[in-house]
């Protein structure tokens, strides 16, 4: 592959109705480049499949009505040459219902089962596109050799196994593959966690040296602060690495965490488009190499109902190793640390409450003395600042200043501990100063 390549993810709110394979269709004849496409499963699919996987004796059923949604996308797919695939995926998630319900090997059966919506999707996708008089053919990404770090579940692409086995010959004519899964290192389907076709993306653009991503979606770029808090704010038009990361993990439900991770190294660019809008000139947010900027204010990310755990480590020998095994014993049981300071005498811990019961116990066993606070959210306000003079325009606003702890300060954001129940009301006053684009004192 050369950097020619340029890697185009669909995702569900892509593939809604027949108008969006069309408008996929023009995009591939029209967009500049060699084509990889890589494709979720068709909108509502994988809920579907989900649900039946918790409810096994619908299966005819599900599999009656998965033929039908499928056909309307694809009509003449089960007597084209894509139709015997078509007929094996149905039979297949008939099959793994049905060893589901006996409840025998339950772990690979599932996966096989979910994995079957991107499938589907890949085939009608090719089928669409090859009646366009486009040379597309669906690939399923564990027959190419993309192997997953994990058994059954993964966080990533493990890069550097597949790249020295990927099957770079059967990426021929325009390649339609599947997103979310690979092959685990037990030889099995693996799963990356829900939404994870976009790391499937950049990790296939990663191993071929892509010239781009393109991530289409049904939004206009990544917005400066998530629409559901009702405060209107633009697409933000460049985000780093680093600042992409923090906002994905705190507030930007959009883009994949891990979707940064694959091609942070090579610095390949990451568009975010709209299907329907974008089709030419500039993205409305590129992510990409970090980039230190003048002292600014990018974009807002918030998380709801947070406390934070002060641990007392006055006479704790070997505290920095003590903390070391919490971390571990935190991650192990996926619980997340949004923040942490390691100050002398105490350490400040910030969970999601809904880890709490399951944290306090793991941190009492290794810390006996702590003091917990509740609080409304976590704000991360996310570029290149400097703490200092935040903290003096923050004493300018007057309205903010009660409503606000200033909690740490990371590379590329500040935290902010939310005291006001009125979250809403803290992020518009803060948005005024994402609207400026900068602190200037």
């Amino acid at each position: 592959m050369n950097n020619s390549t340029i890697v185009h993810k669909f995702g569900g709110s892509c593939l809604r109705d027949n108008a969006d394979l069309e408008q996929i269709s023009k995009i591939i004849r029209t967009f500049s480049g060699r084509p990889v496409i890589v494709v979720s499963a068709l909108w509502g699919t994988t809920d579907r499949l989900m649900r039946a996987s918790n409810e096994p004796k619908y299966a005819t059923r599900l599999v009656d009505d998965l033929r039908r949604q499928h056909i309307r996308f694809a009509p003449n797919i089960e007597t084209s040459e894509f139709g015997a695939m078509f007929e094996s995926v149905l039979s297949g998630i008939e099959k793994s219902l049905t060893e589901i319900s006996k409840k025998l090997d339950q772990h690979y059966h599932t996966n096989t089962l979910l994995a079957a919506g991107e499938r589907l999707s890949a085939l009608v996708v090719s089928y669409h596109l090859r009646e366009s008089g486009i040379d597309a053919h669906p690939v399923g990404s564990e027959d190419i050799g993309l192997h997953l770090d994990g058994i059954g579940q993964a966080q990533s692409v493990d890069i550097e196994y597949s790249s020295k086995n990927l099957d770079y010959q059967s990426l021929n004519g325009i390649p339609v593959i599947t997103g979310w899964f690979g092959e685990g290192k037990d030889g099995e389907i693996a799963l990356l966690s829900r939404g994870g076709s976009d790391h499937s993306a950049t990790a296939i653009a990663r191993l071929l040296d892509a010239q781009k991503v393109i991530l289409w979606k049904d939004i206009e770029g990544v917005l400066a602060i998530n629409p559901r808090w009702g405060i209107e704010t633009k697409a933000i038009s460049y985000l780093g690495y680093e600042e992409a990361k923090e906002l994905t993990r705190m507030d930007a439900p959009i883009i994949h965490p891990s979707t940064m991770e694959p091609i942070h190294e090579l610095g390949i660019p990451i568009e975010i488009r709209h299907l329907y809008a974008n089709e030419g000139g500039n993205a409305p947010t590129t992510i990409g190499p970090d980039i230190v900027q003048e002292n600014n204010i990018k974009a807002i990310g918030c998380l709801r109902s947070v406390s934070r755990i002060e641990i007392k480590t006055d006479n704790i020998t070997n505290s920095s190793k003590i903390l070391g095994e919490l971390l571990i014993l935190l991650n192990n049981n996926n619980i997340t640390c949004w923040s942490l300071n390691y100050l002398p005498g105490k350490i400040d811990i910030v969970i999601s409450q809904n880890d709490f019961t399951a944290a306090e116990q793991i941190i009492t066993s290794l810390f006996p003395q702590i003091r917990v606070d509740d609080f409304p959210a976590l704000i991360s306000l996310i570029g290149n600042l400097k703490l200092e003079s935040f903290k003096v325009k923050l004493d300018s606003i007057i309205t903010l200043k009660n409503d606000i702890s200033v909690l740490s300060q990371t590379p590329h954001s500040i935290q902010l501990l939310c005291v006001n129940e009125n979250i809403s009301d803290v992020l518009t006053q803060l948005s005024s100063l994402v609207e400026s684009k900068r602190i200037r004192l």
